[in-house]
């Protein structure tokens, strides 16, 4: 069936959806591989028995050492998040 035209009809015209902006995404970072707390704690703490240790056991730098291993234990864990998993 044909469409009759009004001329009393105001035309209107259909508008396309507004584009968006893309949002901005944070750059993809591999998820740590879960390590227990306690065995983080271990790691930790062996590290700094290693660096007292080399230091031969001087006292006064035992929170020194500590904030050392556990910033090297980190990146460790974050590095080997990193690497592909075999498997």
């Amino acid at each position: 069936m044909r469409r009759e035209k009004n001329p009393e009809a105001v035309p209107t015209r259909k508008r396309a959806p507004r584009k968006t902006a893309p949002t901005a995404t944070a750059p993809a970072i591999p998820a740590p591989n879960f390590v227990d707390p306690e065995q983080r704690a271990g790691l930790i703490a062996r590290a700094a028995y290693f660096r007292a240790q080399s230091r031969g056991f001087a006292p006064g730098d035992e929170l020194a050492d500590w904030l050392a291993a556990e910033a090297e234990v980190d990146a460790e864990l974050l590095r080997g998040a990193a690497r592909p998993t075999s498997g």
